[in-house]
């Protein structure tokens, strides 16, 4: 591999192509790159390092007895009691109590969270904020955005074990001027690496369907330098047919800090066998998909008064796709698997500049998106081998690079805090053109345990490549969309006070255009494919309410009630399309939602954690019958689910049970793909400090 040649003009940088194959790491940049406004070495090392984590030690919020929770719902630094924004708040505590065993379990329990599980323990779900699809949130590790050009189906597809977050945070809402594109309706942060001690821990899990979890991981902190490793393998027969799984996760995170600066690296790989019963098409149920993710992150923090965050990362994404497992019973017409790699590429920069009138944030953000497949993209003139696999060909590539730029300016005065920016967009498939993305929020504490805010947001998302060029017997993707755009206005009320208890309160009203949609005109003659478009507009109106309790705290003496969690959404949607035109898209999102948690003592060190769960979704979908070749139409039912924990934790090791499904309730959160029923599983943790 050759050493990168670069071209600087004035503003403008060229960046050439990378020597080696054609789906090389660096190929992402396949052609020239232009950036305007920025160096070449500045941006590539100094460029910004988007987190959730930061702080502001002079803010107003120490004055009115609020935790000192970080957050980022802003580019400039501010504290979570400072945020005009809905910002969940997931902490290791809470993750260990809760009776979960993957990232889409846990993310069940958040309002206006909604996760379709497609794979069972983190195989593969669909998660969306607010009623927005798979496609429109951002997904985060460590502040770096690993979100899969691809599909958002890739999207929970992280180099990292569930057993080694350590916290995760929620930004509900649009976070354009804050992460770039495609936070569409909201990001999550998944946070790994933050014992500040050397320990040495280790997880054994077992359960039923020949389910099994091994685990390990240790943190080695030495004078300003911190180490993390976590290795894991889980797999399961299936709790029916076609849905056993094997899973292979090894991460590591490297921290250094010194006076004046904060270094961290992060390299993950994942590797994902598993049986797709019903993924995508329940004709055929004998579906299968392998996915293998690598992903590695260097960046860069100064600490000074004006502090400059840098991040360069890369993630190369492996998808095999096979209608037919082992070609066992396949068609005649099924001549091959579908195969994609994906390779994304960036940087990005922020630096703060305080002043008497505030903080004021100025970055910028570049993202080279490359794929390789034998279904998505434009036709290569010569084939290409696919790596790994011995049957595999890539006959279609594209790329595309998006430039982003921001701007924020962000004012506390005692109870107020006002924050005010914008985005500028710019991206190769839509010709270089500027495009503004413009937000704002306030809030104000009313007295020292209330606190009213408000914001409204633009932002957009850019098409998938499935959305762009996936194609079938009935369906045809669309190289000529335009990207989905929102402006979404938001304001609610937040409680805290001394006595254990904190609430929030929220409505939101998002009004979407050029949305997404497959549809055909009305009276097209039969045999007319489906094919994407932004014909249509979609309005999302919602509430929300959520409610804490330390219950220790709020009643004085006792031991046996510890905490509980409540937490209501409710959505609704409508849509505008022109007459004549029939659209294939199905609201089928989550009306109602509740989610509830209580945890307690039993007794000597034994705990119980009760999690319930009621969904009432809205929307319909085929159930098809494969012995007489017909399909119905149902629509989803609501449902309820009670999941149980019991953990008994001594200081170096902790036994634990849990049952989810409880009540053995049948349902489905997606197609004709019935979930588990009861499970019930066992483990053990081993926590040694060094």
């Amino acid at each position: 591999m050759k050493i990168m040649n670069y071209i600087t003009n004035e503003s403008v940088m060229l960046f050439k192509k990378w020597q080696g194959t054609n789906y090389a790491i660096f190929n992402s940049l396949n052609r020239y790159v232009r950036i305007g406004m920025l160096s070449a070495i500045y941006f590539t090392f100094l460029g910004y390092g988007q987190t959730f984590a930061q702080t502001d030690t002079a803010s107003v919020s120490k004055k009115i007895k609020l935790e000192e929770v970080k957050v980022s719902a802003r580019r400039v630094p501010a504290l979570y009691s400072e945020i005009g924004r809905v910002v969940t708040v997931i902490t290791k505590k809470d993750i260990d109590a809760l009776p979960v065993q993957s990232i889409d379990q846990l993310l069940e329990y958040v309002a206006h969270v909604d996760v379709r599980q497609r794979g069972v323990l983190g195989v593969q779900s669909d998660v969306s904020v607010r009623g927005g699809s798979f496609d429109q949130v951002m997904i985060l590790l460590n502040g770096i955005n690993i979100t899969d050009p691809q599909t958002g189906h890739h999207n929970l597809n992280l180099p990292v074990d569930f057993q080694s977050i350590e916290r995760v945070e929620i930004l509900e809402g649009p976070g354009a001027r804050i992460f770039g594109s495609n936070a569409f309706s909201g990001a999550i942060n998944f946070i790994t690496g933050s014992n500040k001690d050397s320990q040495i821990n280790a997880n054994i899990m077992a359960g039923e369907h020949g389910l099994y979890k091994l685990g390990a991981s240790g943190t080695i902190a030495h004078g300003k330098t911190k180490s993390f490793l976590a290795v894991n393998k889980s797999a399961t027969d299936g709790y029916i047919a076609n849905t056993d799984f094997e899973i292979y996760n090894l991460f590591y995170h490297g921290q250094l800090h010194t006076d004046s600066e904060h270094l961290e690296l992060q390299l993950g790989y994942t590797d994902k066998g598993f049986g797709a019963n019903s993924f995508y098409t329940a004709r055929y149920p004998n579906q299968y998909e392998q996915t293998k993710t690598t992903f590695a992150s260097l960046s860069f923090a100064s600490k000074t008064k004006n502090p400059i965050k840098s991040s360069v990362y890369w993630r190369r994404h492996h998808d095999r796709f096979e209608l037919f497992r082992g070609n066992q019973g396949a068609a005649t017409w099924y001549t091959h698997h579908n195969y994609h790699l994906t390779d994304v590429l960036g940087a990005n920069l922020n630096t703060v500049v305080s002043s008497a009138i505030g903080k004021t944030a100025m970055g910028a953000d570049i993202r080279s998106e490359s794929i390789w497949s034998n279904v998505l993209g434009f036709d290569m003139k010569d084939t290409l081998k696919t790596p790994g696999e011995k049957d595999g060909f890539f006959t279609k590539k594209h790329n595309r690079t998006n430039t982003s730029f921001f701007l924020e300016h962000s004012y506390t005065l005692n109870r107020l805090s006002v924050s005010a920016g914008l985005m500028s967009n710019l991206n190769s498939d839509l010709g270089w053109s500027f495009d503004i993305f413009p937000g704002f929020d306030i809030s104000y504490w009313l007295n020292n345990n209330l606190k009213i805010y408000g914001s409204i947001n633009k932002s957009l998302r850019m098409p998938t490549y499935t959305d762009l060029f996936y194609s079938s017997s009935t369906i045809i993707g669309n190289p000529d969309l335009k990207p989905e755009e929102a402006t979404t206005y938001e304001g609610g009320i937040k409680f805290k006070n001394n006595g254990g208890i904190s609430a929030n309160i929220s409505a939101f009203s998002r009004r979407g255009k050029n949305m997404i949609d497959w549809g055909k005109p009305s009276d097209a003659p039969d045999g007319t494919k489906w094919t994407t478009s932004n014909i249509n507009d979609i309005n999302t109106f919602g509430l929300e309410a959520v409610i804490n309790a330390n219950l220790q705290e709020m009643i004085k003496g006792q031991h046996f009630l510890q905490g509980i969690n409540l937490s209501y959404s409710w959505l609704n949607q409508d849509k505008s399309l022109p007459s004549g035109y029939d659209s294939r898209y199905v609201f089928d999102y989550l009306k109602h939602k509740f989610s509830g948690s209580l945890q307690h003592a039993l007794f000597w060190d034994m705990h119980a954690s009760w999690a319930v769960q009621y969904q009432d979704r809205m929307g319909s979908y085929g159930e098809y019958d494969i012995s007489s070749g017909t399909e119905i139409t149902k629509d989803y039912e609501a449902f309820c689910t009670l999941d149980l924990k019991l953990t008994w934790q001594k200081p170096r090791y902790t036994l634990y049970a849990e049952a989810t499904n409880l009540l053995d309730k049948k349902y489905t959160d997606i197609g004709q793909l019935y979930q588990p029923g009861r499970w019930v599983k066992m483990g053990v943790k081993i926590h040694l400090s060094l």
